[in-house]
């Protein structure tokens, strides 16, 4: 049967269907889950934009991600090099995988074209019951399923626990698009810039995506924003930002599955989002599976998948450590360590260990998830 998208001219048409799973939020987490799911049984995806429609990240992720999920067109620049610069210092850093900044609307269509799931545009506003089924409440009305996800960033709207910033953990981001070339992947460390954070400066074929993070939610962004665009000589244009998770939370309840942001999938210190959505996103889709062809139950889908997602704790945990850390160090000790840590050695080392957390032959696998092995991370 082919599958339904929404037209524009139906948006306001109430909600009807039955189906096997519903998947909330159409992002990188979301369409990761339902790419899983082709041809297992009936999916709708749910989402308040349409498919692509709201970048909110600097959009760029392991260059091996990518090209194992067949999303290559969507590249527009790749990097072997990360430069970063301190108020005393600049290292440049050899990566041992590239790194590629790309389009946002035209990876999500790419990987939404591996699914065959249904589309809604719809406002989702909370969770209810019915029946056996989880119910999800929109602006179009309810609809429900036997197994619901929630991929819809940080606001983890079908979760029965508040969470609302500035008191939570979660860091401020802010980024702008002005047009423009650069061959290199750049972050700043500088507390004039920021007292707690980075700026960066992620380049995209004909536009240069400058942005500035903070990891107190209590810090704005803007002005370090703007400032760090005027000493690139950019303009401040094209604004987009959103609130970045920099703490691993429950990925399941009693009956609901979590992946992306709204589980703090997230890695602390980086901000690297994208590729661990994607990672967790196949994961839970595996799981989610395995129910639909009759060879797991749901409360066996959530203790696995939550599992999974625990395993993964103490490596969330260090990165998080180290994001508080950094700010304490004295600058001049900050460009002295960076110029160490830039040999060809301690890079491969340690950035080899950081793709680990997410690895990406993680996407070709055809085995259930389970946490990878791997040497233990460094204090």
């Amino acid at each position: 049967m082919p599958r339904r998208r929404t037209k524009r001219g139906d948006e306001r048409t109430p909600l009807t269907g039955d189906y096997d799973v519903i998947v909330c939020g159409a992002s990188f987490a979301g369409l990761a889950v339902a790419r899983e799911l082709a041809g297992a049984g009936r999916v709708l995806l749910l989402d308040r934009y349409e498919i692509g429609e709201r970048q909110t990240s600097a959009c760029a992720a392991p260059t091996e991600w990518l090209t194992a999920l067949g999303l290559e067109p969507s590249i527009r620049q790749t990097f072997d090099t990360l430069v970063v610069h301190t108020p005393h210092s600049t290292a440049r850093f050899p990566l041992p995988w590239t790194f590629s900044t790309f389009d946002y609307p035209e990876l999500c269509a790419l990987l939404d074209d591996q699914n065959d799931a249904d589309f809604e545009t719809a406002k989702i506003e909370r969770r209810g019951r019915a029946g056996d089924a989880v119910e999800v409440h929109t602006d179009r009305g309810a609809v429900a399923a036997p197994l619901v996800v929630d991929a819809l960033g940080w606001r983890r709207i079908l979760s029965r626990e508040g969470y609302q910033p500035p008191d939570a953990p979660l860091s401020r981001g802010l980024e702008v698009h002005p047009p423009g070339a650069s061959g290199e992947l750049e972050i700043w460390i500088d507390r004039s810039l920021v007292p707690a954070g980075y700026g960066w400066s992620f380049p995209a074929r004909d536009e240069v995506r400058v942005g500035v993070g903070s990891f107190d939610p209590h810090h704005h962004v803007k002005d370090p924003t703007v400032d760090l665009a005027g000493r690139l000589r950019r303009e401040a244009v094209r604004y987009q930002g959103n609130w970045i998770p920099h703490k691993l939370r429950r990925a399941v309840d009693d009956e609901v599955f979590f992946a992306g942001d709204s589980a703090g999938h997230c890695l602390p210190l980086t901000a690297e989002g994208i590729r661990t959505a994607l990672y967790f996103g196949i994961a839970l889709g595996r799981e989610l599976r395995e129910v639909l062809e009759g060879r797991a139950t749901r409360a066996e889908a959530l203790r696995r998948y939550g599992a999974f997602s625990d395993d993964h704790e103490r490596k969330f945990r260090w990165m998080l450590r180290a994001q508080r850390a950094v700010p304490r160090v004295p600058p001049r000790l900050l460009a002295l360590a960076t110029r160490g840590m830039a040999s060809r050695a301690f890079t491969h080392w340690a950035f080899g260990h950081y793709l680990r957390i997410a690895p990406p032959e993680f996407a070709g696998a055809t085995r259930l998830p389970t946490a990878p092995v791997e040497e233990p991370l460094a204090a």
